[in-house]
């Protein structure tokens, strides 16, 4: 891996708090024109990773160029080449939606004349140019995520870094910024994200790392660590207590040579195979009879739970 042509290279990345290392040595290389993720639970380093990026967090250890520069001596450059959309909305209540914009534009030094027509023209692209002289605190969460946005856009970033950009949102909110994000991907701009949202993940990145305690631990498009950590199907079986002693772990044993890997849940069975139906039928042929089936196909969200566990981690 080297940093030519990489909009972010990193090699052996580490952050460190004291004691605790919180990005254990990484290696990260994002291509030009590309959506890419980091997914992990809580505590995996994501965070951490996504401020060193923003070169606004020094980094510990290791290498990390941004842009081809390195943030230790020209973080100022690399701030005025990237745009930051944070988990939270900082936007500031007692502006307009329009003067948000203006006043965050002018930040960057830029005149006047350029940040109105700016302005005008991220308005239009989030769908907020009826609401450019609402109150931000008038706005909706959907709207509210949108402008935050356009105000990462404003001075026409070359990676856009995202922090949980739906968060919070209801699906109709959520499928808008889904919109947003994949225009802005077709206009050549580097989208960089982390989020919670499986889905999210399996629609907006091209590749993604699965982030856990700190270290990388897989890499691939969706599709492709789909097809390396689970199976192509799932049969999801519920089963009522039939008899005393009957759980899911009994039954479990009673079919684990039926598929790839049987996962106990304690409400149901999770049984991987190619295919699904076929698997189903076997259980029936056995006499077992579950109360609910479900089969479906493996999902994003299957993976990233045998990588990272079920545990909750606070």
């Amino acid at each position: 891996m080297t940093a030519t042509d990489s909009m972010i290279w990193a090699q052996g990345l580490r952050k460190g708090f004291g004691d605790v290392e919180a990005v254990r040595g990484i290696d990260v290389d994002v291509r030009r024109g590309e959506a890419f993720g980091f997914l992990g639970p809580n505590g995996a380093g994501k965070s951490s990773t996504m401020r060193m990026v923003a070169a606004v967090s020094p980094i510990s250890g290791g290498e990390l160029r941004i842009l081809g520069l390195d943030p230790a001596v020209d973080g100022p450059e690399i701030r005025a080449r990237i745009g930051v959309c944070p988990q939270e909305d900082t936007l500031d209540t007692e502006l307009t939606v329009r003067e948000n914009l203006f006043v965050y534009g002018r930040y960057f030094g830029l005149p006047r004349k350029e940040v109105r027509a700016r302005v005008d023209e991220l308005l239009e692209f989030v769908q907020l140019t009826e609401k450019a002289g609402s109150m931000v605190e008038d706005l909706s969460g959907g709207m509210k995520r949108r402008l935050t946005i356009a105000r990462s856009l404003i001075n026409r970033p070359e990676v856009l870094l995202l922090d949980e950009p739906t968060t919070g949102l209801d699906p109709q909110a959520r499928h808008v910024v889904w919109d947003r994000l994949f225009r802005l991907k077709q206009q050549g701009v580097t989208l960089v994200l982390t989020t919670h949202y499986m889905d999210e993940a399996e629609q907006l990145t091209d590749r993604l790392v699965v982030m856990d305690k700190g270290l990388i631990v897989a890499e691939g498009s969706p599709l492709d660590l789909i097809a390396e950590h689970s199976t192509r199907e799932v049969a999801e079986l519920r089963f009522g207590v039939a008899q005393e002693g009957d759980t899911h772990e009994v039954v479990a044993r009673q079919v684990e040579d039926l598929a790839d890997r049987v996962e106990v849940l304690p409400d149901r069975l999770l049984l991987y195979s190619h295919d699904g139906e076929e698997t189903v039928a076997k259980v029936h042929e056995r006499g077992l009879e579950p109360v609910a089936t479900l089969v479906r196909r493996s999902t994003l969200e299957d993976v990233f739970l045998r990588l990272t566990g079920r545990t909750l981690v606070d």
